[in-house]
């Protein structure tokens, strides 16, 4: 028997995209562009109608914005949604909230008027990750399922008042991975041993990423620089399409960016800076891979481990797309498997035990 094609609508108020995503896809034989839409109050009737597994939403629509729409949807008829936005800061900031609100992915809206580009490439595999997320009904994509109890951070008394220089963690994440990485950097004090992230998203959101990662942490997080030192009380977040890996001179690391080819089809990649940071950081390292498709930082955690860094994944039942982290526990690469809110206390004992041998 023929494997059921994903059934997709297209909501956007562009003529333009409505005819360019059913034939961008129209190669693809596993996807069927069941029906395009105008607007909100048009896409509501054809979800009854049509009965589509997935969407593309745009943000900026007549009668009713695409923001609005989500929210509604996710609490009332939850499914995968893919957001397609504008390259503008207001278009950046658009897109962080419509992942918060349970976008499972964001793809940038083609500037050109006869091609989706970039963007058209990607669609088709996004659209196959898109379907493999959880979804709940409270608007997170991982809404609905346990997230575990949390376990508490040492009191500030049992905390050591200076961490060993060295002492860094290397995170890595995809699909679902905005609102985990928030979720875990919120419940860390301010002065924690320095975090280095890679989070597969597109350039032009990387940075409102890390703003809206920085407006709830105690620690400093913002998009890494070239030249960057990262250190104590500062979460680096590799920037769209640049590879982020790490040096080392003297005393301290340093952060390199750079092009170079895609790993896993990503740029940036977490096997770049889980590999670079292997042989660098020891057993002074922490690795941390959380929800995401695919295989990337599956390796590089193997690696961090057999430095003899420490090393953690999310566990299935909390992970929006259970791949990358599943693929790094197929290999023994993880010390642990962790629910995503025991992950923050765990990773403050790991850099205490460190540093009490």
């Amino acid at each position: 028997m023929a494997k059921r094609k994903i059934r997709l609508l297209v909501v956007d108020d562009s003529a333009i995209i409505r005819k360019l995503i059913p034939q961008s896809l129209a190669r693809e034989p596993d996807i069927d562009v069941v029906g395009t839409a105008v607007d909100p109050y048009n896409a509501r009737d054809l979800i009854l109608e049509l009965k589509p597994d997935i969407l593309t939403l745009d943000i900026e629509m007549p009668r009713m914005d695409g923001l609005t729409f989500l929210k509604i949807l996710m609490e009332k008829h939850p499914m995968p949604v893919i957001i397609l936005s504008s390259l503008t800061q207001r278009g950046s900031m658009q897109a962080m909230e419509a992942l918060r609100l349970g976008a499972v992915d964001v793809l940038a809206k083609p500037q050109g008027s006869f091609s989706l580009g970039e963007t058209g490439e990607a669609l088709g595999d996004r659209i196959r990750g898109a379907m493999a997320a959880r979804l709940g009904r409270a608007g997170s994509p991982a809404g609905g399922v346990s997230l575990g109890h949390g376990r508490v951070l040492p009191p500030e008394s049992a905390r050591p008042r200076q961490w060993h220089p060295h002492q860094l963690c290397l995170l890595g994440a995809s699909t679902g991975g905005t609102e985990a990485i928030r979720r875990v950097i919120s419940q860390l004090p301010a002065h924690f041993p320095g975090i280095c992230i890679v989070q597969h998203i597109p350039a032009f959101i990387s940075n409102a990423f890390a703003e809206r990662v920085n407006q709830d942490s105690a620690m400093e997080v913002r998009e890494a620089r070239d030249g960057d030192i990262p250190g104590p009380g500062l979460v680096l977040i590799a920037p769209g399409d640049y590879h982020m890996a790490l040096s080392r001179e003297g005393g301290h690391y340093r952060v390199n960016l750079k092009k170079g080819s895609k790993v896993w089809f990503q740029r940036p990649a977490v096997d770049v800076l889980f590999r670079s940071a292997a042989s660098l950081v020891g057993a002074w390292g922490l690795g941390v891979l959380l929800t995401g498709m695919g295989r990337d930082g599956a390796e590089g955690l193997l690696q961090l481990q057999g430095a003899g860094a420490r090393t953690i994944a999310q566990d299935e039942a909390t992970s929006v797309v259970y791949g990358m982290p599943k693929a790094a526990a197929d290999l023994g690469a993880a010390d642990q498997i962790l629910p995503i809110n025991d992950i923050p206390a765990y990773m403050m004992r790991s850099f205490i035990d460190q540093l009490n041998p």
